[in-house]
């Protein structure tokens, strides 16, 4: 259904759904440490950008995710039908309470 959203934990559907849309991990900047990536996100073209966002490796991001008990939320389409980059990082327990994963 155009513009529903899915859940997951997988990181390769994860990693297969960003990089289709030519995104890549990142943190912000000036958060974490060198053992904590601090605030993930996603960077999509367009997006924030290097002044705001660091690019770190996909081991980094799915570290941080697991360690957080975080879920992806995201959609595939638009109600209008075009790919979406909509996505939001929840928390597991958010996610079961609210009928996801």
């Amino acid at each position: 259904m155009a513009g529903s959203a899915v859940t997951t934990t997988n990181h390769d559907e994860i990693r297969a759904w960003v990089e289709v849309r030519d995104g890549r991990p990142v943190r912000v900047r000036g958060t974490g440490s060198d053992s904590d990536p601090g605030i993930l996100r996603i960077d999509f073209p367009g997006g924030a950008g290097e002044e705001q966002l660091e690019p770190i490796s996909w081991t980094e991001w799915f570290e941080k995710f697991d360690a957080n008990n975080l879920v992806f939320l995201y959609q595939e389409t638009r109600k209008s039908g075009e790919g979406s980059t909509f996505f939001k990082l929840v928390s597991r327990e958010t996610a079961r309470e609210q009928g996801g994963a």
